[in-house]
């Protein structure tokens, strides 16, 4: 059997505890599949890279009502973008590039939706084969819509981003600073600040790891919080909400702390009340009527040199869930990929 009929893939072998929430190499095992065969109606693709997001971590325990629920044995969820390989379906051609939740294989055979039953998309033109799993993709959309719909910022606000060295955090950033806001960040390390303000343009950032978080806003923000983009949750997600200005907003996209240990709700939630502000929860999925509207603007940010994306990109099938857990101790800068194989077409 040659290596283009085996099915490389990996399955979910247990589920992180609920009261230790730690991603493991033991809750993934390989496995080799043979290359699924076609039918009429559909079509085969051969995925190039694997979208890693911290969200997998919820989906693994089933705690996302919008994904698939995975079984144990089953193949592990995610987003891919791949090429067309064999094709009996009338909407997709051998070649075409397209995206969507095919899990952690190498083949997915679909009659035109993916494994959450949503309409596998071709790439836009002229992208970037990776760009549909970042900035084009779900990552940039949930910068957009959390910033846009959920914060509103105006010009002249001043936006709070944590995890602003991550995938979403990055993007949010450089779009509250095209709407005009002065924009502080919040990262882990000199390295990942000293990336966010020279080469992404936050005004400023503060290292959780050496700084007292609360302390550095009231310094850089003395006017209050107008917008917190919050990708972390616990104690960074109280020293948030300590500085808000009067009818701030906060999106809650993450929570990134409570991926390997169990931490409490904010202790000081009563500053909502005090500042008359809004804390609201998010999910991407729940506009993807408007994901046209949404990859349009950022297509255009991108054509014009205004948004910037960084990929970091792990080489190589085996690397796949050392990836997913290394995003829990913030190995990456920006999107995590994996690549885990070659175009077929190249």
């Amino acid at each position: 059997m040659s290596a283009n009929d085996i099915n490389r893939q990996w399955l979910l072998n247990g589920r992180p505890e609920e009261n230790n929430p730690v991603v493991l190499d033991e809750h993934f095992k390989y496995n080799e599949a043979p290359r699924p065969e076609v039918g009429p109606g559909q079509f085969l693709v051969r995925s190039m890279y694997l979208s890693i997001d911290p969200a997998m971590q919820g989906w693994m325990r089933e705690l996302a009502d919008y994904m698939a629920p995975m079984k144990i044995g089953d193949v592990m969820l995610g987003r891919a973008v791949a090429r067309v390989v064999e094709s009996q379906h009338p909407g997709y051609q051998v070649g075409d590039l397209v995206y969507g939740v095919f899990g952690w294989q190498d083949y997915y055979v679909s009659d035109g939706r993916d494994r959450n039953g949503i309409p596998v998309n071709k790439q836009p033109k002229n992208a970037p084969p990776t760009a549909v799993l970042g900035a084009l993709g779900t990552t940039g959309l949930t910068a957009y819509f959390g910033l846009f719909d959920v914060g509103r910022p105006v010009p002249g606000d001043v936006v709070l981003v944590s995890g602003a060295a991550g995938a979403v955090g990055s993007l949010t950033g450089q779009l509250a600073r095209l709407a005009g806001c002065k924009v502080i960040g919040i990262a882990g390390g000199p390295k990942k600040c000293d990336w966010v303000v020279k080469d992404l343009g936050f005004d400023a950032c503060i290292d959780y790891q050496t700084e007292k978080v609360a302390d550095r806003i009231a310094a850089l923000a003395p006017g209050g919080i107008n917008v917190f983009f919050d990708n972390v949750g616990g104690s960074v997600l109280e020293a948030g909400l300590a500085n808000l200005a009067m009818n701030a907003r906060v999106a809650l996209c993450g929570g990134i702390a409570g991926y390997t240990k169990i931490i409490p709700g904010p202790a000081n939630y009563m500053q909502l009340i005090m500042k008359r502000a809004r804390m609201e929860g998010f999910i991407v999925v729940d506009y993807m009527s408007r994901w046209p509207e949404g990859m349009a603007r950022l297509s255009q940010w991108i054509a014009e040199g205004k948004l910037k994306e960084t990929v970091d990109v792990a080489d190589g099938f085996d690397k796949t869930p050392k990836a997913l857990i290394g995003l829990f101790s913030g190995a990456n800068m920006g999107k995590q990929l994996v690549k885990i194989g070659d175009d077929p077409f190249s």
